[in-house]
């Protein structure tokens, strides 16, 4: 049985307005680690929090999802806005 899994490369803008960069296979269960729901989420998330879903799009493997990371990491705080709020 083959099974399709999708990754998430998404932006989160934090409670101080900066924004996160990750990737995640399921995005609800990260999200709710971002904001400590759940136990999880990245150090630089956790005094951060809230945080708010700003951006995400699906790829089909894990070696996309990492390129892609790596390609919006490098972009400008403006680069990064003009990808959710066009």
């Amino acid at each position: 049985c083959y099974t399709w899994y999708m990754y998430f490369i998404y932006l989160v803008k934090c409670s101080d307005n900066t924004l996160y960069c990750g990737i995640a296979k399921d995005l609800e269960r990260r999200l709710n680690e971002h904001n400590g729901v759940t136990k999880g989420g990245a150090k630089y998330t956790n005094p951060r929090r809230p945080v708010k879903l700003v951006y995400k799009e699906e790829v089909a493997t894990l070696s996309e999802a990492l390129k892609r990371e790596i390609t919006i990491k490098k972009l400008t705080r403006e680069e990064k806005e003009n990808l959710f709020l066009r």
